[in-house]
């Protein structure tokens, strides 16, 4: 008698006990749900993803739109001043009497891969107005000096100097300049993403230049 007096005790108090474990559970679920918001605001407060797409309609690579614009006038063109890959001090005059593309690539960033590898001399491609290419990068203590062994084209000079990217307040790569060689004016200037972009890019300058020329 006693025995099963003591098992219905036990009984007793394991039930009382999952009875508070129950009541504890409803009232932690309870809570959660009052501080959820409700479907409504969920959905107005959420951020929103916008989605980017460098394509357009026709499939072609479009450039996005917060890249900076070019000069509104022509601006004299720094001369380069900084050091070769391997060290040396160099200065690259912009007044040269050739027409000088200084493209400001990096090691970094992927398109900048499409110019390294179009610079190769198996498959560059000659630039309107016969303009020599000269590479800036930035200082060796920014740039892979290795990489750019890898990268850069054994007959185009490569120029490690931040100090140009301040001078012609250059802010992304890649990024091109186009120097009239006689006059060392940044004639146009531009962000592009394929090579084809840059030779335009040269072209509109050249044509523009001419038509000022037979204007005057």
């Amino acid at each position: 008698m006693n025995v099963l007096i003591g098992v219905v005790v036990v009984e007793t108090l394991i039930l009382a006990l999952l009875a508070v474990v129950v009541v504890a559970l409803l009232r932690s679920h309870a809570e959660v749900l009052r501080r959820l918001p409700a479907p409504d605001e969920a959905e107005h407060d959420a951020p929103r993803l916008q989605p980017v797409s460098l394509e357009g309609l026709d499939g072609e690579p479009r450039m996005p739109a917060h890249l900076p614009g070019p000069r509104g006038t022509a601006a004299q063109a720094q001369d380069i001043v900084g050091t070769t890959l391997g060290g040396d001090q160099v200065v690259v005059s912009m007044a040269s009497g050739v027409h000088t593309l200084v493209a400001f690539l990096s090691t970094g960033c992927l398109t900048c891969r499409t110019f390294w590898d179009g610079l190769r001399p198996a498959v560059r491609q000659p630039l309107p107005g016969g303009a020599r290419v000269v590479v800036v990068v930035k200082d060796r203590d920014v740039e892979s000096p290795s990489k750019l062994r890898e990268l850069a084209p054994p007959d185009v000079p490569v120029v490690h100097s931040s100090q140009a990217w301040e001078g012609f307040g250059i802010a992304m790569s890649p990024y091109f300049c186009f120097v009239d060689g006689i006059t060392g004016e940044v004639r146009s200037e531009g962000a592009a993403m394929t090579w084809e972009q840059v030779a335009s890019l040269l072209r509109d300058a050249l044509m523009d230049e001419e038509l000022a020329r037979r204007e005057a």
